[in-house]
């Protein structure tokens, strides 16, 4: 058993860590998850501008990604409509029904070429290691020059922890990197695709949360149509949740019809008797037309997950930034220095007929010794010392184009190369300038119309519920059967109450306990108090309990009111043990108490007003009324509680 222990909790931490940083939780460097990662990894290997069956696209991936073809076909459509880094050819679904692509055999796709400016994809600086069965390479992660994970957004759920990270307008993540390139301050709100509402005054930069709300046209006075949907809804789970909320009794319509197409029409009409100003704050409160969204931004951050903010991610991306931009010229700088050099090498070599001297040579080795010896003289004027590489090189220039040569085409060619390496060492000392040049070409590349804000940032005053919601729902106490709740037949009607409301209820034995409305519950005969629980109502309620002590027979009297409580549990007013012979809830009455009648006794009852005693806390003990025995109480009428 102790081998099996140990080989299930090994066997689930691995599970759990590859859970967690190869699936759920998006990679901080690029923004992407695993399969994400190799579908763009897959359409930049097999780009050639022209479109291909998603299908196709699926299977080429699955040379990659060790899981089934379902989840990458979700995960392809998926990143298809976010419209940055694939074009798409056929019906992808629609965002706002929330209907389904096409089959991959019918859709198409291609990479979008703005990939490449946002991706770096060169081996020499992002790092690619072997598939899952070493047959291909894919890369660790992309070096991406954008917080991908801010713009795409992201949401997952791994073993003992979870991402929700909201989307943000990529013209706004932009211009915070460039202002925190410049070391300016910077804020971001998310943005969706699907528009609506947006409150972020508690969203505390990508760790708090935010309120979604869909857009209400109410000019119509007797019609609602709804233009824009909330985070998270689609038009028919919006519609199915405002016809429960119907069903239910709590929004008033008189049909609802979804016309939504390319653009969300979802159109509410209003029963007789029923206007837009007494709907809209039910809608908001009943039903998905207001949503409260919980954010977390966790990210795998060197191998680990990490939570962070918006602010921290756009300084990680604005370094990564200068990094990329940095690697990227240093590495076109030396390839240009090898150009040159090669360059170099084919002038003198042509020039000064160094050629010649391998006419005569025998060997292999004789010749490389002529050539390197003929460049002795000219060493001053080499980048670098001749190699075997540069010798295979001009051994392989062809006779035509030896005698073809032209001087002048090769010093225009080295006066263009000199001039980029001044370019980029000029670019090297401003790297921050031309990071953020940079960034202003690929906004330049966006199209407006795709990319524009759809949220609308605003203040949203939430809608309490109990504040919408009619007290029109009878509660109802059966004495016969001892039930109380909404859900009894026959009985005395007490008050009208909501669903939310809770309910205080104190038995005839004295025991109290507050619930939600209750459906259906036994307190027995004869109810002493029924009544709301909320802090106002209970204020007001002073409680007079009276109770005996069974070994002394003595009465006492308690007076006190609840401070608080804690929902379904039972509480007894008077100390444990003891005999609860009333309960009452008015300030002013009064009650007679008849004693044990003995030899010698002459007052066989005697009368008291409860007003003659002081309030006490709740825990407190009663006071004795007399030091008689007392055989039962008898109170004044009950009349309505003052």
């Amino acid at each position: 058993m102790a081998f099996v222990k140990n080989l299930f909790d090994q066997n689930f931490i691995q599970y759990a860590s590859y859970v967690i940083r190869d699936r759920a939780i998006p990679e901080i460097i690029d923004g992407f998850k695993p399969v994400q990662r190799r579908i763009i990894h897959t359409l930049i290997k097999t780009d050639d501008g022209r479109f291909t069956k998603v299908a196709n696209v699926v299977g080429k991936v699955m040379a990659y990604h060790p899981h089934g073809d379902a989840s990458i076909y979700t995960a392809l459509v998926n990143l298809a409509n976010k419209e940055l880094f694939i074009d798409k050819q056929g019906n992808f679904g629609n965002l706002y029904t929330g209907d389904s692509a096409s089959a991959g055999r019918y859709i198409e796709c291609r990479l979008r070429s703005i990939t490449k400016d946002i991706l770096n994809i060169n081996p020499a600086i992002t790092e690619y290691v072997d598939t899952y069965d070493a047959r291909e390479k894919e890369p660790v992660a992309f070096k991406a020059k954008l917080p991908l994970v801010l713009i795409m957004g992201a949401e997952g759920i791994a073993v003992g922890m979870s991402t929700q990270i909201m989307s943000h307008n990529i013209h706004e993540v932009i211009e915070a990197e460039k202002a925190c390139l410049r070391g300016e301050k910077f804020q971001l709100f998310p943005d969706f695709a699907t528009g609506g509402l947006i409150d972020c005054s508690e969203y505390k930069d990508g760790l708090g949360k935010i309120i979604a709300r869909a857009k209400l046209d109410t000019s119509d006075e007797k019609k609602i149509i709804i233009t824009e949907l909330p985070y998270g809804s689609t038009s028919e789970s919006l519609k199915e949740s405002i016809e429960k909320a119907a069903r239910n009794g709590k929004v008033k319509i008189s049909s609802i019809n979804d016309y939504t197409a390319d653009k969300v029409n979802i159109e509410i009409k209003l029963p007789r008797g029923v206007y837009v100003k007494d709907v809209v704050d039910s809608l908001y409160a009943f039903t998905d037309c207001e949503k409260t969204v919980y954010c977390n931004l966790l990210v795998i951050k060197d191998n680990m997950p990490v939570q962070m903010t918006c602010t921290e991610v756009i300084q990680y991306h604005a370094k990564q930034l200068t990094q990329i931009l940095h690697d990227e010229l240093e590495l076109e700088k030396a390839e240009l220095f090898e150009k040159m050099h090669l360059r170099t090498l084919e002038r003198i070599f042509i020039e000064e007929r160094i050629y010649k001297a391998i006419e005569e040579m025998k060997t292999e080795a004789a010749v490389n010794k002529a050539v390197k010896d003929g460049f002795v003289p000219f060493a001053a004027e080499l980048i670098r010392p001749v190699n075997d590489s540069d010798i295979e090189h001009l051994l392989k220039i062809p006779i035509r184009r030896i005698s073809l040569y032209d001087i002048n085409k090769n010093r225009k060619e080295v006066q263009a190369i000199n001039a980029r390496i001044r370019e980029i060492n000029k670019l090297l000392k401003h790297i921050v300038e031309y990071a953020i040049s940079y960034l202003d070409g690929i906004e330049s590349k966006l199209d407006p119309a795709v990319f524009k804000r759809m949220s609308t940032l605003t203040n949203i005053k939430t809608v309490d519920v109990k504040t919408v919601v009619k007290r029109d729902t009878p509660l109802k106490y059966n004495e016969k059967d001892g039930y109380l709740g909404t859900q009894v037949s026959g009985g005395v009607e007490l008050m009208r109450i909501t669903p939310f409301d809770r309910i205080l209820y104190v038995r005839k034995s004295g025991i109290y306990s507050v619930t939600e409305a209750p459906d259906k519950v036994f307190v027995g005969p004869e109810l002493r108090y029924c009544g709301f629980a909320d802090k106002d109502s209970l204020s007001k309620i002073l409680f007079t309990i009276i109770y005996r002590d069974p070994e002394t027979q003595y009465a006492y009297v308690k007076r006190c009111k609840i401070a608080a409580y804690i929902m379904n549990r039972d509480y007894f007013f008077a100390p444990d043990g003891m005999e609860v012979l009333h309960v009452d809830t008015r300030k002013n009455f009064t009650f007679e108490l008849n004693y044990v009648k003995k030899p010698k006794m002459k007052v066989f009852t005697e009368k008291f007003k409860a007003q003659d005693y002081l309030e006490k806390g709740l825990k407190a003990l009663g006071v004795r009324v007399t030091a008689k025995e007392v055989e039962s109480i008898t109170v004044e009428a009950q009349k309505k509680a003052e």
